[in-house]
């Protein structure tokens, strides 16, 4: 038997048995930090460039927030179904199909055409970046934790998941450079060298690829699961132009409630569940699942009208609305790199409670400097929610895993992806529907704008002070089992 061969033959429940890792570790690392990175910088790159594709494409105001919300949605949606995928077919399979449909539906926005059928075009080469993303994500997490020893977990996710929050953030900096240098369409090409660079790392380091060829994926369970997502998302977004009080606001929201208990109902009753609602009843594990919630739902609406507020309220152009975002960005990556091993030391609480107050707090402090219509007063709280978020994002991903047995990581991740595009598509959608509510006057057009996003923002403050809340009762208190 080949080296190679002994490799994709692990089992699931096999762990690292050496305290050090391999070059192929690392190796593996890098690939699926790619991905990852790809993955989160596609969540916020764009919000930079939107006003650029607005004047090339025409979008209508709804056809700007879909250009957002398409890819995040497609990823909430599917990413479940993605997860039991990726037991199925193996997880190094199942990352490589993500890969190749993300960086071709990448090339498919980028060709966009500047005619009638381009926001249509641009928003369903959304969707199938969020497709493929979906595909990767899941499996991503999954390999990484594989590779590498119990006791270099948190330090391995960490990098893993740091990195991938490091470019969520560096989004509108990489996207407002792209943007105003050379085109908004490079914003996409620049995920066709990067998945390549990928697919070649991976093939390299060679990883484990258990599959369950006899393993079933439902159609009826994903159609309805993307129904449910689909719906609710859908509500929720366009509540603040048919008004929340409407009988269409009202009627799409209470389908989406019901369809999602259905699915959750079908879920609980069925003996090979697309997505094992059981594992929510692990104490420890649904706390980081309502961590991750609030912190997503708060960062992805953060930043995307951190950029709109630079550049409508403030005027900056896209490379210096761009540069504005490095006050969040550094502390985000000194965050990131301290908090993998803080938590391989003292495990998830310390640096999660930690994190979850420096975010709530830097919030508010944010919040309260956007009436100034000015950037200096906006940089105490952006830089404490760096900080926040950069000691939140590995703990809560590492240890949501480790708490669950190695065999059903493929689908605990599942529900970890879901539950992060859910939580951020939610938080833009929210959070945008708060801030239109407010009402702007002609005389005093700046000011209003201001109000209203700092309305927002204190919307989000508070769903980042109830996962605080939680944390402190739900998380465990030490750190999981390093027998697995």
């Amino acid at each position: 038997m080949t080296a190679q061969h002994a490799r994709t033959s692990t089992t699931p429940n096999q762990e690292p048995l050496s305290g050090r890792p391999s070059r192929a570790a690392w190796t593996a690392l890098v690939a699926m930090t790619g991905g990852l990175a790809m993955i989160m910088l596609d969540q916020t790159v764009v919000t930079v460039a939107l006003p650029t594709m607005t004047e090339s494409l025409s979008l209508s105001a709804s056809g700007q927030q879909w250009v957002i919300n398409a890819y995040v949605l497609a990823m909430a949606a599917t990413v479940a179904m993605a997860g039991k995928l990726g037991t199925k077919l193996g997880p190094v399979t199942t990352f490589r199909i993500g890969i190749c449909v993300f960086f071709a539906a990448s090339a498919l926005c980028g060709l966009a055409p500047a005619a009638a059928v381009g926001p249509a075009w641009l928003i369903l080469g959304r969707i199938a970046q969020g497709l493929g993303a979906a595909l990767m994500m899941p499996v991503g997490s999954s390999i990484v934790m594989d590779a590498f020893p119990v006791s270099m977990r948190g330090r391995a996710m960490g990098l893993y998941a740091g990195i991938g929050q490091l470019f969520l953030a560096l989004g509108p900096l990489l996207g407002g450079t792209l943007t105003e240098w050379v085109s908004w369409r490079a914003v996409f090409w620049l995920n066709v060298p990067v998945g390549l660079a990928a697919l070649l790392l991976i093939r390299r380091a060679c990883p484990a690829n258990p599959a369950q060829p006899a393993l079933s994926v439902s159609v009826p369970q994903t159609l309805l699961l993307v129904l449910a997502v689909g719906t609710t998302v859908y509500g929720l977004q366009e509540a603040s132009e048919w008004t929340w009080g409407s009988a269409r606001t009202l009627l799409v929201l209470a389908a989406g409630v019901s369809l999602t208990a259905l699915f959750i109902i079908t879920q609980l009753r069925s003996d090979d569940p697309l997505v094992k609602i059981r594992l929510l009843g692990l104490r420890s594990f649904n706390g980081n699942v309502i961590v991750l919630l609030a912190t997503q739902f708060s960062m992805l609406g953060l930043v995307l009208y951190s950029s709109l507020y630079t550049q409508n309220l403030l005027g900056y152009g896209p490379v210096r609305s761009g540069c504005a975002s490095l006050a969040l960005i550094l502390p985000l990556m000194l965050g990131a790199q301290a908090a993998g091993r803080w938590y391989d030391r003292s495990g998830p609480r310390p640096p999660l409670l930690t994190g979850l107050f420096l975010t709530t707090a830097g919030t508010l402090l944010w919040a309260l400097g956007l009436t100034e219509v000015a950037y200096l007063p906006s940089v105490p709280g952006m830089i404490l929610v760096g900080l926040g978020l950069g000691l939140v994002i590995s703990p809560v991903n590492t240890d949501a895993l480790s708490r669950v047995p190695a065999a059903d990581r493929p689908q605990a991740s599942g529900i970890v992806q879901t539950v992060r595009q859910l939580g951020g598509t939610l938080g833009v959608a929210v959070i945008g529907a708060v801030i239109r509510l407010y009402p702007v006057a002609p005389a005093d057009g700046l000011h209003d704008m201001a109000k209203a996003i700092q309305y927002g923002y204190f919307v989000a403050a508070a769903v980042l002070a109830a996962g605080l809340v939680a944390a402190m009762f739900l998380l465990a208190k030490g750190k999981p089992d390093m027998t697995d």
